[in-house]
């Protein structure tokens, strides 16, 4: 009977997985079909672009989305190739922006604006609409020809300001003993388990690039508005715009209209009737109707795209994983039709080793003979400018957080909160003085952290090597930089971290350059997963995460996931930014 029961259950689990696959398959291919179908752009377009929905370095293709109906926005990249492409076809004659807030990242914007510029140069306009407006949507917004806002909405425009959370006094609550090891004053990443407040030095860097991204808002603002730096700064310390009527009157919108009337303004741009609809395309529906160009020319650029926390091992498709990229590295190092490699970098850092195993990848592609460009996204700091140090050339955006060389350990001391909260206790027996070490059910003893403290410094070191090899300065030079201090991309270029100024584009076009390629077909990785694996991997954590999100909130998860992932990484070597940080 129990053998019975044996077959009978692993046969209902058979059929189900394979019923399971066929439901996936089925409706991939049918979704695969309705997406093919292309819809019509018509004429007298305008273009639609959402500013509060993310452009992501890397989408993966969602098989059920024909179905479904919900359009998928399309990555970054393809996010500005649509946007130029745009402004040399015909039958789009403008964009609207929709102004609600801004998902993307500082760094990204940059580009996305400059995107936009290049569009206003082929003589389109653009608008920009929303029922509340966010200081950091402007900044990306503000380039626009006319913008509008509801006459009953919000207009942010406050100053900037940044804040960390701060754990040491709910960890003394709970009688747990983080023991912290570092190399570099500035390395903030464990200050939240040490201290209640940001330390001096803390507070200077964090100080210095706030400012550095708050003077570039006000000054792009500013430009394109024709308003002083100093008469922006001064609206916002005085808080004079409490509400869209008084942000027309200083002149940083054109008109408070309710939605009904702003699509007739529209209607009268495009020279429609007031009955007339409006041929609103997002660039979701673009980017099936539009033909990018491309190229079957045999040599190719590659463009790997790390984008998350540098893990050790194998990563989740939102992490970089060292086994991954490892992989993928040395199969484009052998790829023979590979000239170039483009890495976009968006990334806080994360293992120390994992990025030496990575940075060990990018050499052997160098000595390959391959040219290695780096475009940094967003992020690029501690182990994510690790793997970009020895790169042929480095671009980021002036507002590129990096620099943040320096590196940390954690070893959290448990014994307390087990005895005195759970009333739990632990005994062992060694061999040897160090044969449980590190543990987190007892403290360190002096010559265990004496170790911990040794091999900190010795990686934090060679981190400074790996610097002062790519970027071809003293070791010295480099410390004097390093210490954990993070930098924003306009001042990386004066003190010798990155080389130019631009984004993804520039870097893909220095890296064809420098290979002598004219004509050449870029390829992007890693490479998009299989509708089994989408259906199996995205849907299954989306699914979770979501739901867990939704509950506790998108702060409190991501604050979550961050605790998470220290626990899992207890006594390894870090190099990360500070804590998680966010931009009000």
């Amino acid at each position: 009977m129990k053998n019975f029961f044996k077959s009978f259950f692993a046969s209902l689990l058979a059929l189900i997985v394979f019923f399971g696959l066929i439901f996936v398959l089925f409706f991939g291919i049918a979704g695969a079909f309705l997406a093919s179908e292309k819809p019509e752009l018509g004429s007298n377009a305008v273009l639609v672009i959402d500013l509060a929905q993310e452009f992501k370095e890397q989408v993966a293709e969602d098989p059920l989305q024909g179905l479904t109906g919900d359009e998928q926005n399309p990555d970054f990249l393809t996010a500005l190739q649509l946007i130029d492409n745009a402004a040399s076809d015909t039958a789009i004659k403008g964009i609207y922006l929709v102004a609600k807030g801004n998902a993307n990242g500082y760094a990204n914007s940059d580009e996305l604006r400059a995107a936009l510029m290049k569009f206003k140069n082929k003589r389109k306009f653009i608008y920009a609409y929303g029922d509340y407006i966010t200081q950091k949507a402007y900044g990306l917004l503000s380039v626009s020809d006319k913008v509008y806002c509801h006459p009953k909405g919000m207009f942010e425009w406050q100053g900037m300001s940044v804040e960390y959370v701060f754990f040491k006094n709910l960890i003394d609550k709970l009688d747990i003993h983080p023991q912290i090891f570092y190399a570099g004053k500035f390395k903030s990443a464990t200050e939240p388990f040490r201290t209640t407040e940001m330390s001096p030095a803390n507070k200077i860097q964090t100080s210095v690039w706030l400012n550095d991204i708050y003077g570039d808002l006000l000054k792009k603002s500013g430009d394109s508005r024709k308003i002083s730096k100093d008469s922006l700064k001064a609206y916002a310390d005085d808080y004079r715009l409490m509400r869209p009527d008084d942000a027309l009157k200083y002149g940083l919108i054109d008109g408070v209209k309710y939605d009904d009337e702003f699509k007739s303004i529209l209607k009268s741009k495009l020279k429609l009737k007031e009955d007339d609809k409006i041929n609103f395309i997002t660039l979701a529906k673009y980017a099936k109707v539009s033909t990018l160009s491309s190229s079957f020319n045999k040599d190719k650029i590659a463009l790997v795209v790390a984008d998350g926390d540098i893990v050790y091992g194998k990563g989740s498709p939102d992490q970089i994983g060292s086994d991954d990229y490892l992989a993928l590295l040395r199969k484009l190092r052998l790829d023979k039709s590979v000239k170039a490699i483009v890495l976009r970098i968006n990334s806080p850092g994360g293992s120390s080793f994992a990025s030496e195993i990575i940075w060990r990848e990018i050499e052997l592609n160098k000595k390959a003979g391959k040219k290695v460009v780096v475009s940094m996204g967003n992020v690029a700091a501690s182990g994510g400018y690790y793997i970009a140090c020895n790169a042929d050339k480095i671009f980021a955006e002036t507002n590129t957080i990096t620099g943040s060389i320096g590196v940390f350990s954690i070893v959290p001391d448990f014994s307390g909160f087990f005895k005195n909260k759970l009333g739990i206790t632990f005994d062992r027996i060694s061999t040897s003085p160090y044969a449980d070490a590190p543990s987190v059910t007892r403290p360190m003893t002096e010559g265990e952290k004496r170790i911990i403290q040794t091999e900190v410094d010795h990686i934090y070191q060679e981190f400074l090597g790996r610097v002062a090899e790519g970027r071809k300065m003293k070791l010295a030079d480099v410390d004097s930089i390093a210490q954990g201090r993070v930098w924003t991309g306009a001042r990386a270029i004066g003190i010798g971290l990155v080389d130019s100024l631009g984004g993804l584009e520039d870097a893909i076009k220095f890296a064809a350059k420098s290979a002598g390629l004219k004509e050449y077909k870029l390829k992007k990785y890693p490479e998009p997963e299989s509708v089994i694996e989408y259906f199996i991997n995205q849907y299954s954590r989306e699914f979770s995460s979501s739901k867990l999100e939704a509950e506790i909130g998108p702060e409190n998860y991501k604050l979550m996931q961050r605790i998470r992932q220290i626990k899992s990484e207890t006594g390894e070597v870090k190099a990360r930014l500070p804590f998680e940080f966010s931009i009000h």
